[in-house]
This record gives structure tokens, C-alpha cells and sequence, in this order.
């Protein structure tokens, strides 16, 4: 299992999300921690792992700004 922070990008983390979600490994399982200014980043962030054939196990927000997403590459 990985853990990725990106909440040193801010706003600016969807990118590096997407290039982290497709350089999952079958089976693989990674916790990604990004800061969110919106929900609206969430719901991209959950169809883009889903478009890359992820599953999301855990989706939630864990204080005022953070927000945690486990994923697993099918």
C-alpha cells in the first residue's frame, strides 16, 4: 500500500493525482491526502480513478480542509 500527500499543491494537486492514478499497478492500493477548496474536486478526482479502472474503497474528509481517497487498481 502507498500513501501519497499532495497537500503542499493546494489546489493545484489534481494533475499530480491523475499522474499518480495511472501509474497504479494492478492490485495496488494507494491513500492519497489532498486539501480541498471544493467538492467539486472530489467528483473528478473519483471519475478519473474510475475512467483509469480504479475502485474507490474510502472517500472522506478528516478536518476542516483535508480530504483522504483510497484507491485500488483493478
Amino acid at each position: 500500500m502507498k500513501r501519497v500527500d499532495l497537500r503542499h499543491l493546494k489546489a493545484k494537486f489534481e494533475r499530480e493525482f491523475e499522474r499518480c492514478v495511472l501509474k497504479l499497478r494492478s492490485g495496488e492500493v494507494c491513500i492519497y491526502l489532498f486539501e480541498i477548496g471544493d467538492f467539486g474536486c472530489i467528483e473528478r478526482c473519483a471519475n478519473l480513478a474510475v475512467r483509469n479502472g480504479c475502485e474507490i474503497m474510502n472517500s472522506l474528509k478528516f478536518n476542516q480542509v483535508d480530504w483522504m481517497m483510497a484507491i485500488k487498481k483493478n
